[in-house]
């Protein structure tokens, strides 16, 4: 997946994989595992563990990732 998606495209992504566990609102730290590796794949491979790249998400400390969290995290990616 390219990070070049439209807000629309993006909440599409966001809600697949938010909706297979718990609020689908909010992405748990498995959900968001498997949304890195099945749509960003090479995040994974510089010397982050997927705890670090939770914890960058995850602005406000709550455990789980929001959509808005989860824009942010896509606009970074993209810069």
């Amino acid at each position: 997946m390219s990070t070049k998606k439209s807000p629309e495209e993006l909440k599409s992504v966001f809600e697949k994989y938010a909706a297979k566990e718990g609020d689908p609102n909010q992405l748990s730290k498995a959900e968001l595992k498997l949304l890195i590796q099945a749509e960003f794949p090479s995040v994974l491979k510089g010397p982050k563990t997927l705890d670090d790249l939770f914890q960058e998400v995850d602005k406000n400390g709550d455990g789980e990732v929001s959509f808005e969290e989860f824009q942010l995290f896509v606009k970074k990616m993209c810069q």
